[in-house]
């Protein structure tokens, strides 16, 4: 038997069926698909878990309990014998050093781990996020050094109510916005007509009284 001998098995492969061209091309008029309806359409035929409109299997059962997968972190996993390839003795191997070689790629890792597959027998100078017990043995067997980074610390996060409870005990001073409400000056113009108000005296409030009218002789009639 020689390689052009080979062949698959008789009904394992066969043609593409071919539908839509007409009534001679032996799918009948509607290629296979019936007359109208949902199935008949293009793009047709619902998902696996639709039942007819009634209640669904997945929504019918209770959800409980509690998994922590969103709060999942992935490390960036090398093992001794990559070091052991890529690195000459003495070196300092850190998460930079490896992303400038192509072993780390990509943001989505939250550290950088440091497994003990393989053989290690240069003196090398690690710093990672973490370190597995048998790579830990191997590093330090061959003379090398340990640096574990430390966690970077979360932001403290305040609610509403524990602020509002610590300004009333007296722990923080008062909000940025009410100090700087109590420190703006009054505006200039409003101040200067304040003071005028003020000092001005209470006779000068009260109306003055009518200057008598000029009397013309002429007008009265009276004779010189």
């Amino acid at each position: 038997m020689r390689l052009h001998d080979l062949k698959p098995r008789p009904g394992a492969k066969h043609r593409r069926k071919r539908i839509g061209f007409g009534e001679s091309s032996g799918k009948g008029k509607t290629a296979g698909k019936g007359h109208k309806g949902q199935k008949a359409r293009a793009g047709s035929g619902a998902h696996a878990a639709f039942e007819g409109g009634q209640m669904p299997l997945y929504r019918r059962l209770p959800r409980r309990g509690f998994n922590n997968a969103r709060f999942h972190k992935t490390w960036a996993l090398v093992n001794v014998s990559t070091l052991e390839k890529s690195f000459e003795a003495g070196a300092t191997v850190d998460e930079a050093t490896l992303r400038e070689q192509g072993f780390i790629k990509g943001a989505k890792w939250a550290g950088l781990k440091i497994l003990g597959n393989g053989d290690l027998s240069k003196k090398l100078t690690i710093v990672a996020d973490k370190v597995s017990a048998s790579a830990r043995t191997k590093i330090e067997a061959a003379g090398g050094t340990i640096q574990i980074v430390e966690p970077r610390a979360k932001p403290e996060r305040h609610s509403a109510k524990k602020r509002i409870a610590e300004e009333r005990a007296g722990k923080t001073p008062a909000p940025a916005a009410e100090e700087a409400k109590a420190a703006k000056p009054a505006k200039p113009a409003k101040a200067a007509k304040t003071e005028e108000a003020e000092k001005a005296p209470a006779e000068e409030a009260t109306p003055a009284a009518e200057a008598p009218e000029e009397v013309n002789p002429a007008d009265s009639g009276e004779e010189s």
